[in-house]
């Protein structure tokens, strides 16, 4: 089982594709939680050099609200982290997998939310 679904948007920059990608989580009731810049962390803590690296941290405030309502330890697994990553060939974007992460819960309703969750993040990756 993949833990992410992956999209690359051939000829498309790190802040093209921040872009695209946040309105289209937006489009899919999305809002970002948290956003880190991977690429400035690392140059900043440890002067190393990389490709451009985000980590957004999506939530549908709905479905969150849902999932703490079946699991209140849930958090420790919100939000959805969705990366975009510098490529020769583009930006490849990747959304985690909320069925794949939360597979160790033993909740099928949970389960359930996460599958929903799954479907909305499949919609947003592949509209961006």
């Amino acid at each position: 089982m993949s833990y992410t679904h992956d999209r690359l948007l051939h000829g498309v920059t790190i802040d093209q594709a921040d872009e695209r990608v946040r309105a289209a989580l937006a489009d899919a009731g999305f809002g970002i939680l948290t956003e880190i810049d991977v690429q400035a962390t690392m140059k900043k803590k440890i002067d190393a050099d990389m490709a451009g690296y985000r980590i957004l941290g999506a939530c549908n405030p709905k479905m969150a609200y849902e999932a703490i309502g079946l699991e209140p330890r849930v958090g420790a697994m919100l939000p959805c982290n969705v990366i975009l990553r510098e490529t020769a060939e583009g930006t490849e974007v990747s959304a985690i997998d909320p069925v794949a992460s939360m597979a160790s819960i033993e909740n099928e309703a949970l389960h359930s939310v996460a599958g929903s969750v799954r479907d909305l993040l499949i919609a947003a990756v592949d509209a961006a």
